[in-house]
């Protein structure tokens, strides 16, 4: 499908120190694969797209949600808006709202709050960059972070992840904050300074937000449209997908018994919180690492002489590890490389 392959990152510290994470491909836990699999965005999508329309579902392309139906304490349904403009209704007695970072349903039911942790992400996709090998490269620089994959033959997608109050003065200017910016990362500049942009940069921010459970019967929330943290793990896709498997086993219940009310869907909140609390705590030790320089160098130079530890990180953050693998004694009794 025009994906690329992934054997691992290739981290650069802030002081130059570079480390060649691989995901593991033996011993206890093992990937559905060996490796990774990085796509452009636009070719995922028309992947997904043409999975769906060859279920026994109901794809409906340029159509919009613009409202919910609600009813007292429940949510209804959807009001929609075709390629014309007209307006239609939906009623269902379950609403699922996979509708992303920006999403209407958490938003109309007043769920999403601010973050403290408030950053930017500047996305463009670049040409020129010469040879990846199999490995993605993250660049560390606090405040800042960059990370380079490879999409597609001579394609890279190139983000760059920065505080938020930094870029919001030069939201009209991004393009040129977006440049100025890759040029202050010493380590990361000379590696892209031949590239030539295949698009436009797009901006996401601010990247962290939470959504509290809905008080409302008749509605789930999936993926993004659940909360999102930080790009640095990458866990979007893993996330996307997990919660969706895991609300699909409740709402089929809910169904079947013509229940889906807010005790019959709890047991998915649950679920969800219990199958991601591990790795967003680990989510959140690596932004206190990587937003300090000091301990950015002390960690790099520490896993510099344990690539076993840094191994089954890499299997943490590639969502297949569990995080718990962390604090195996074993793990911290292992010899370190001279």
């Amino acid at each position: 499908a025009g994906a690329v392959p992934l054997r691992g990152m290739r981290i650069t510290a802030p002081d130059g120190t570079v480390l060649e994470g691989r995901y593991p491909t033996e011993g206890p836990y093992r990937g559905y694969r060996d490796h990774a699999l990085a796509i452009q965005r636009l070719h995922l999508d028309q992947i997904l797209l043409d999975r769906a329309k060859a279920l026994p579902v109901d794809v409906r392309e340029r159509h919009r949600v613009v409202d919910l139906l609600l009813e007292g304490d429940r949510v209804a349904g959807v009001r929609a808006a075709g390629p014309d403009g007209a307006a239609f209704e939906v009623r269902s007695p379950l609403v699922v709202g996979a509708d992303g970072r920006q999403s209407l349903v958490a938003r109309r039911l007043g769920l999403m709050e601010a973050h403290p942790l408030r950053r930017m992400a500047l996305i463009a996709y670049v040409e020129g960059l010469g040879d990846f090998g199999d490995c993605g490269e993250i660049y560390v620089d606090p405040p800042d972070y960059a990370i380079l994959n490879p999409v597609a033959p001579g394609a890279v997608s190139l983000s760059l992840v920065v505080p938020l109050e930094h870029a919001a003065p030069y939201s009209g200017k991004l393009d040129a904050f977006f440049h100025a910016r890759l040029k202050q990362l010493d380590h990361l500049w000379p590696r892209i300074s031949a590239m030539r942009p295949l698009g436009p940069v797009m901006a996401l921010g601010p990247l962290a937000y939470r959504v509290a459970p809905p008080r409302h019967a008749g509605v789930l929330l999936v993926g993004d449209a659940a909360g999102f943290y930080d790009p640095f793990t990458g866990e979007g896709i893993f996330a996307a997908l997990r919660s969706a498997e895991l609300a699909a086993e409740v709402a089929h219940g809910a169904l079947r018994r013509g229940d889906c009310s807010r005790a019959l869907l709890a047991p998915y909140w649950r679920a969800r919180r219990e199958a991601f609390r591990d790795k967003e705590r680990v989510t959140r030790l690596l932004q206190v690492v990587i937003g300090r320089r000091w301990l950015a160098n002390l960690v790099a130079h520490r896993l510099a002489r344990r690539p076993d530890l840094l191994s089954l990180l890499m299997g943490v953050i590639g969502d297949f590890v569990p995080p718990r693998a962390l604090l195996s004694p074993r793990l911290f009794l292992g010899r370190q490389r001279s």
